[in-house]
């Protein structure tokens, strides 16, 4: 469920930014998959790690390692296939990953620490 998320967040990202520039989605599928696939290959490797090692997912620092893989491998993969890396779009990926990736985490964390504060 935890992978599903994050990868729906990425799709948001990317959709998001085509949106803003003024590029197809739903028009350009090829386009649209052209512009996920790194930071979705990214986030698949990510939790393959935390797989790996067996860490809970769903948890913020185990969120730290899908973010900063997501984001710095979903770079390094757009730079090799032709894409743009330029700084703003690095700065803009950065944030609003973080943002997506980190933000859902911090609120399960919230929502743990009340249902455990009402259960004592």
């Amino acid at each position: 469920m935890v992978i599903l998320i994050d990868l729906v967040l990425v799709v948001v990202f990317c959709v998001i930014g085509r949106l803003s520039h003024a590029e197809g989605i739903f028009g350009d599928l090829p386009g649209l998959m052209n512009t996920i696939w790194p930071f979705a290959v990214a986030a698949l490797i990510a939790h393959a790690a935390l797989l790996l090692r067996r860490a809970r997912p769903d948890r913020m620092l185990p969120g730290l390692l899908v973010w900063a893989v997501t984001v710095v491998l979903g770079l390094l993969l757009r730079a090799v296939s032709g894409q743009g890396t330029a700084v703003p779009f690095i700065i803009v990926a950065t944030l609003t990953l973080a943002l997506f990736l980190l933000g859902w985490r911090a609120v399960a964390a919230l929502v743990r620490r009340a249902r455990a504060r009402s259960a004592s």
